[in-house]
């Protein structure tokens, strides 16, 4: 994945999740997280960290909260992420839905933390919809890892079948 299809694939998650959230009054997957993680996954720590930086402070900018309260989460879980796919094996959908899992803890953690921290907003019992939002989160970036391995044979498949398409006709 070059450096502007990840841009094009962490913004897109970003409009998308805007795009759901004003719909729906919000969404129980974050979106933007898993991508920033896939990132981080497939690319490592400083692709992670821009990506996070990136998408959270983005995400800030639409959300029209604190410039930044995202980001931090997002950017830092990023890096935390890449520096995961490099030290240990995330290749099997249980690993890679324990990374995506931890990381949407940490992030939402965090937020929660800072929010009331900074006396943004005060949670009654969040941890029921943060374990909700992490769950979602990791069968989310499981799914999308097997959508991204399966590409390729995707492509070599419709490839296969043009060719085919080619030949009857010319022939």
């Amino acid at each position: 994945m070059t450096a502007l299809r990840m841009a094009a694939f962490v913004l897109g998650a970003v409009l998308l999740q805007s795009v759901l959230s004003r719909l729906g009054g919000g969404t129980l997957a974050d979106l933007v997280l898993v991508a920033v993680v896939s990132v981080a996954l497939l690319h490592g720590r400083l692709a992670g960290l821009a990506a996070g930086t990136a998408a959270g402070l983005l995400q800030d900018a639409l959300g029209g909260g604190i410039l930044g309260l995202s980001g931090l989460g997002k950017s830092v879980a990023g890096y935390l992420t890449g520096v995961a796919g490099t030290q240990f094996i995330v290749t099997q959908w249980m690993s890679r839905g324990l990374v995506f899992l931890g990381a949407s803890l940490f992030t939402s953690l965090l937020f929660v933390g800072l929010s009331a921290l900074l006396g943004l907003r005060r949670y009654a019992n969040p941890l029921p919809e943060i374990a909700l939002q992490a769950a979602i989160n990791a069968a989310a970036g499981v799914l999308l890892f097997y959508v991204i391995e399966f590409m390729p044979t995707a492509r070599e498949w419709w490839s296969a079948v043009l060719e085919r398409r080619r030949k009857r006709r010319y022939h």
